[in-house]
């Protein structure tokens, strides 16, 4: 390959072309032309002597040379962009950066709400929009600018996006201090007689995952509420016989007015990660957003455990 015919506006058009697998998407990264795009394409497959991307029936399909390339590129082209970022001196006291994060209500109050404290201390004059999640259109939402960060599971993520792992999440039992039925050992089948507060997101299920693993064990648990949103259920459970399987971190500081414990049978927890899209992946403001995400969560995370 004759490494002199490349130029760095090249290797960053082979890397759109590879991340979005489609010309007019990768056209509309780079803010250029389709047309422009694709002579791009043909100069990249005459040096590689590679096609690169073949046509599939939607978009195209990378090669295996192209699979191989797009690891070691998008390493080197983040050296060179962290290199250049480097040399903006963001300051966060001083900034008017407006910043859209996008998560479910549990992340709402498990890890925004901490951010934000954060930022308010150290980046007065910065804006934030919490918005809730909508995975079907994360992707069209980051591309577009209107989301800017998604805190969620990053296994669920569109591939062409960029994620970090933040922490991983288990389930704990909660119910009100004086409820007659957490006295004593809690088996699986004294579990499955208390009456239960399940979330569905989508509203008006009674079954989630948990109920399989416990069906497994021959036993079938007494739901009698169905919520729509992880932040009413301690509310409910503080005021009621009713008891709720929820992430940890939902409960963390509310020992004084709930009773947790562990569930009596083993359930699956879940990866909580930051998402993102190229399109802010160099800028130093929101670098400097994702960066305080993971310090507040460490935070937090040593918090807990001194708890």
């Amino acid at each position: 390959m004759d490494s002199s015919r490349l130029d760095l506006n090249l290797l960053v058009s082979l890397e759109a072309l590879l991340t979005e697998q489609n010309v007019t998407k990768a056209a509309a990264r780079l803010h250029l032309s389709q047309p422009a795009v694709s002579a791009q394409l043909s100069r990249l497959r005459d040096v590689f002597k590679d096609p690169l991307l073949i046509p599939a029936q939607r978009g195209m399909t990378p090669t295996a040379k192209a699979l191989e390339l797009l690891g070691p590129l998008r390493q080197a082209l983040d050296q060179v962009r962290s290199a250049v970022a480097n040399q903006t001196d963001f300051k966060p006291a001083q900034s008017s950066l407006s910043v859209s994060i996008a998560c479910t209500d549990y992340l709402q109050s498990a890890a925004a709400k901490r951010l934000i404290v954060e930022i308010r201390a150290r980046a007065p004059g910065m804006r934030v929009a919490l918005r809730n999640l909508e995975l079907a259109q994360l992707e069209a939402h980051m591309t577009r600018g209107e989301v800017d960060l998604a805190l969620m599971t990053p296994q669920a993520a569109p591939a062409s996006l960029r994620s970090r792992h933040l922490f991983d999440e288990h389930y704990v039992l909660i119910g009100r201090h004086q409820h007659p039925g957490l006295r004593g050992r809690l088996t699986v089948e004294k579990f499955a007689r208390l009456e239960q507060v399940v979330v569905s997101l989508k509203g008006g299920d009674f079954a989630t995952p948990v109920d399989d693993a416990l069906a497994a064990l021959g036993y079938r648990r007494n739901v009698v509420l169905s919520a729509s949103s992880f932040l009413f259920v301690p509310e409910i459970v503080a005021q009621s016989d009713l008891v709720a399987l929820v992430p940890a971190r939902l409960v963390q500081d509310r020992a004084d007015q709930i009773k947790r414990l562990p569930c009596p049978f083993p359930v699956e927890g879940f990866a909580v990660g930051m998402v993102w899209h190229e399109r802010t992946h160099g800028h130093s403001g929101h670098r400097w957003v994702r960066e305080l995400v993971a310090s507040s969560i460490d935070t937090s995370t040593e918090a807990r455990t001194r708890r």
